[in-house]
This record gives C-alpha cells, structure tokens and sequence, in this order.
C-alpha cells in the first residue's frame, strides 16, 4: 500500500509528487508515454520571459532524480476503483494493480485537432500548421526559418480561437493561452523574419496573466504586428503555393482577402480521452467541457466528489506552466491536510 498514486508524469504530476516526497509521504508516478514532462517537450520557449521550455524540463527531472521518485512509464491507467475502507485500486495496462491510499489525476489535455475545421485547410494545404505544429518547428529549427514549401514567409498570419469558443466544434469555452501563445509565437518569427509582415486575427484578446498584457503592447510597438479584430471563414490555395484568407474585420463591419505565406492556426485545449474513461470508472464528475469539475472552484480546487481522488493542473481545465505549477504545489498541501484529518 503506498500513500499516493499519481496519474500523469507532466509538470503537474510531478510536482505534486516532488512536494509529497517533501512533506514525507511515499508516492508513485503513473505515465502513459515514454518519458516524463508531458507537452513541455514539444515546447520551444515558455511566455512570457520566452524562457527555453528544456531549461524547465531539465529543472523537473532533475528533481525527480534527486528524490528518487518511482516512475512507471509506457502504463495507461484502465480504472481507479475506491474500496470500502476508503483506499483505492488503480487497474492499468500493464495488467498491474496499485493500491494507494489517495489518487491524484494529473493526466493533463490534449490539443484540439485542426483538422475538425475543414474550412481552414489544415492537412489539405501544406502552409497551414498549427501552433504546436510551428512550435516543434521553432524548437527544431536549424539556420533560416522557412514555410513547409521551402520559401522564406513574406506574409504570415495566425488564427486566433480555433477550436475554442467554438459552437461548430462543441467547445464553449475560452484555452485562455491560445492569444498569449499567438503574440509570443509572433514575436518570435517576426524576430526569424524582420522583412516579413504579420497578422493575428482574434476574436477578444485576453491577456489574463502577469507580463501578458507588456508581450501585446510589445508585439505592437517594437515589431509592428497587426492585429485584427474578425473572423475566418474560409482557405483558399493559390497556385503559387500561398494561401488566400477571407475573414470578417468585426470593428470595420467589412469583409477583407489576405493573402499570406503560412497560416498558423492556434488549437485549443481539451480534455484528455483517458481522464473521461477514468472518471467514469469511479464516479468522478466532469464539467460541461469535459475536464473534471472541482468540488469547490473557490476553495476547494483540487478536491472532487470523490473523496480522497484529488486533482492537479489543466485535468480540470486549461492553465500556464506557472497556474499548472502553483496548482500543484497546492494538491500536495491539500492531500496533507487529507491525511491528518482522517488519520491514514
């Protein structure tokens, strides 16, 4: 019987794990890929300092060596079923069985798949990627930035809100890090690119978080980025490999064409696929958006229905590296006062 079982080895997971070892309870990690830090590996830099997303990672697991923390890869959890005195019986794919004494679900998202939107030409043309798509580009790259045809982009424009805020696709919600993403991406290539000329078309620009707000006036002011207020409702190709947008300028009440050299469409957040098959094997409630519902959004952002089943990180909805982080370090505390208050 170990004190605690972690589903997900990224940041989330391991932090909480890290914190738990601190605070002196034997807990285990339980990851369904190959290697630990989740999405951060596909990440190039981090917003808003555009701090090196390996300088994290590396930050991560080196502190998991340090504590020597037991770490089962290759291993989907099948179910999680809660046992009459209180603990828990997690069935995985390796036909192993845990018993623990709390379960933590820190299984993280996944990004929205472009391709649901037809309209923007995602897989059909070659210039249209995704942002993570271009941020494993930015992370790879290696001398000049050039578009998947070969052609250093003139023109360049990004997509705000795809997949999200979305009726079509049956994502009501806001990623809340789709704008912040779309600037630092900007800044980014404008800085590959000087000559080149970009284009963020956006819906509402949220730039909730500290330092945010500084990367939009910046991406402005010093490197002339446009942005636009409207939506896009169609792709078209040219012969000449570039691509023709047509979108909706909301503020000028106008429709305009746009011609560019790549097309960078910023996907969403949604819910893990395993964190719902999960849920359901213990009961655990999900929200409308398919992410786990906190049993108190308030004050109890880590607990759910289930007692003894917490969460951490962007299982309950989308968050920053720094939210993910301060999550949680605060699932950890909370398991704590779990333990104390029921004596396990």
């Amino acid at each position: 019987m170990i004190d605690v079982l972690i589903i997900g080895g990224g940041i989330a997971g391991i932090e909480t794990a890290c914190s738990l070892q601190d605070l002196g309870y034997e807990t285990i990690i339980v990851e369904k890929e190959k290697t630990i830090g989740g999405h951060l590996n596909d990440w190039d830099t981090l917003f808003p300092t555009h701090r090196s997303a390996s300088e994290v990672l590396a930050h991560y697991t080196d502190e998991t060596r340090k504590r020597a923390l037991t770490i089962y890869l290759n291993t989907y959890v099948i179910s999680v079923k809660k046992q009459d005195d209180g603990t828990f019986e997690v069935h995985t794919s390796r036909d192993v069985v845990f018993r623990s004494k709390a379960v933590v679900v820190a299984s993280g998202y996944k990004l929205f798949n472009a391709e649901r939107k037809e309209e923007y030409g995602y897989k059909i043309y070659d210039n249209v990627l995704t942002s993570a798509d271009l941020e494993v580009k930015l992370k790879d790259l290696k001398g000049e930035f050039k578009t998947p045809t070969d052609k250093v982009p003139e023109r360049i424009a990004f997509i705000h809100c795809v997949g999200s805020r979305d009726e079509k696709s049956g994502n009501h919600y806001c990623s809340k890090l789709c704008c912040v993403t779309a600037v630092k991406q900007a800044i980014h290539l404008k800085q590959l690119c000087p000559k080149a000329e970009i284009f963020c078309c956006y819906m509402d620009l949220r730039m909730y978080g500290p330092g945010f707000e500084e990367m939009y006036r910046e991406a402005q002011e010093k490197y002339h980025i446009q942005f636009i207020r409207g939506r896009l409702s169609e792709v078209g190709e040219n012969s000449n490999g570039t691509l023709q947008l047509k979108v909706e300028d909301t503020l000028a009440a106008r429709p305009c064409k746009i011609q560019v050299d790549m097309l960078v469409l910023m996907v969403g957040m949604e819910s893990a696929k395993s964190t719902e098959l999960f849920a359901q094997s213990c009961g655990l409630k999900c929200a409308p958006n398919r992410f786990i519902q906190p049993l108190d959004h308030h004050i109890g952002s880590n607990l759910t229905n289930v007692e003894g089943l917490f969460t951490a990180g962007t299982s309950i909805g989308p968050m920053s590296v720094f939210d993910t982080v301060n999550h949680a370090k605060a699932t950890a505390f909370a398991i704590r006062d779990y333990f104390i208050n029921t004596a396990r």
